[in-house]
């Protein structure tokens, strides 16, 4: 007989949450965690990484002061020991909270060590052996290093051991002009630092529309950030207590001085050290879990959940994994990973919130489609709180005037694009919210002001 009836590798968003399902139901589970309860998110991504932009934010704002009215008298000084401490205080309730909430849990039995794989439905820790039936795998993923010349031989950060560091970098050289990278440019920016982004591709974010990527890094030169795109990093050396980083961009070569590297290139499954072959369990060339529209590997029994499956690589898409694979589990509700709609932020200031098709999507599609724009120095909400940059922009269909998707670059423009993401599920037409009348003043009152002002995308 096996051990228990279901064993949940990884406690990130998803692990905890199906644990606690599958306990309610009934099941014996048992939990196994390596390292931090919370996973990335709660660790080493969203909660401190948008705590230390909240700290950022204010630095900014203090240094803004003037332009509202306010007088400060003396030197502004930020204090990063006591940033790192706000930081540190805001994460330990959420990794406590995990990690008590599965200890005192009935029914489930927490194992802390490393789990791996040593037959299909057999996975090892510590000294144990355990066994199930069915086995759900959360394990995550970390930074990608790459194979730059000299990198092995100079210090650098990621985005994980910047949570450890209590002081102001002179000079923050970044490796990458993407989500991860472009937060930590801003924020330590802010906070006093020196920083350079280094982009390989011939724009920062280059997965967004051009017109997004250019409004990021126009808001970012102005705040004195050195970004340079079309950038391929050659090599890297230490330069007495510096690092140097050479730079090669439009056939010439440069040297970069800075004092810390931070390398955010992109990100890694955590599934090299897991003994999947001995499940039998496949992956892609990149190491991530193969998985179906319900999550499950191609083992029977063995599902994939959060950002090892290369299905999203999101706090709300890994939470979304844990919603199908129990409503299929244990509410004979057939959901799918192909029914949800892509939605996510970069949390810049302003920040970027993202929802279905880009513009370039949509053009590749040859979608007949209309569009609307809205530069945020018209919003009035933005105007009056002096935080004008950015612009909004929503794409519909022609024909059956369902919402393509919508880029809101701008103030609050995290939180109003739930408002167009709820119509797309609901699949209705532009229209609903284009009649609605929303409150004044807000960003969102805008949304049907721009709905009604559709033109044909050329």
């Amino acid at each position: 007989m096996p051990d228990y009836d279901a064993i949940v590798v990884g406690t990130g968003q998803s692990g905890p949450a199906l644990a606690r399902r599958l306990v309610a139901a009934g099941r014996k589970v048992a939990i196994i965690e390596r390292k931090l309860f919370g996973g990335t998110c709660v660790n080493t991504g969203c909660t401190p990484t948008k705590t230390l932009i909240a700290s950022a934010y204010a630095a900014h704002v203090v240094r803004r002061a003037a332009d509202y009215g306010v007088r400060l008298e003396g030197t502004i000084n930020v204090d990063m020991k006591a940033v790192k401490a706000r930081k540190d205080a805001v994460v330990a309730p959420s990794r406590n909270g995990v990690e008590r909430s599965l200890k005192t849990l009935q029914g489930c039995t927490v194992y802390q060590g490393h789990g791996r794989f040593v037959a299909e439905k057999k996975v090892a820790v510590n000294d144990a052996e355990l066994s199930a039936d069915r086995i759900f795998l959360n394990v995550g993923a970390r930074a990608a290093i790459p194979p730059i010349p000299g990198l092995d031989r100079v210090p650098y950060l990621t985005n994980s051991s910047m949570m450890d560091i209590d002081f102001l970098p002179a000079h923050l050289v970044i490796l990458g002009g993407s989500y991860v990278g472009l937060e930590f440019a801003q924020a330590y920016r802010r906070f006093g630092s020196d920083v350079t982004v280094i982009e390989l591709g011939a724009r920062l974010i280059s997965r967004e529309d051009e017109d997004v990527s250019r409004a990021v890094a126009d808001f970012l030169n102005d705040e004195g950030i050195d970004v340079r795109v079309d950038s391929k990093v050659v090599s890297l050396q230490k330069q007495g207590n510096a690092i140097a980083v050479t730079v090669e961009s439009g056939g010439k070569s440069s040297q970069i001085v800075g004092t810390h590297v931070l390398v955010a290139i992109g990100r890694r499954p955590n599934t090299d050290d897991l003994g999947l072959d001995r499940a039998g369990i496949a992956t892609d060339a990149h190491g991530y879990i193969q998985v179906d529209d319900q999550l499950r590997t191609n083992v029977p029994g063995i599902w994939a959940m959060g950002d090892c499956n290369g299905r999203g690589a999101f706090t709300h898409t890994s939470w979304n994994d844990f919603e199908i694979v129990a409503a299929n589990l244990l509410d004979n509700d057939q959901r799918r990973v192909s029914d949800r709609i892509t939605a996510y932020a970069l949390y810049t200031d302003p920040p970027l919130g993202r929802a279905g098709m880009t513009e370039a999507e949509v053009r590749k599609a040859g979608k007949p489609a209309l569009i609307a724009t809205l530069a945020m120095e018209d919003v009035s909400r933005a105007y009056e709180k002096g935080e004008t940059k950015g612009f909004m922009k929503i794409l519909v269909d022609r024909d059956s005037k369902k919402i393509l998707g919508a880029s809101f670059l701008g103030l609050s423009g995290d939180e109003v694009i739930h408002s167009v993401l709820d119509v797309m599920y609901a699949k209705a037409p532009y229209t609903v919210i284009q009649r609605a009348m929303h409150i004044h003043p807000t960003v969102s009152e805008f949304i049907p002001t721009m709905l009604g002002d559709l033109k044909p995308l050329q």
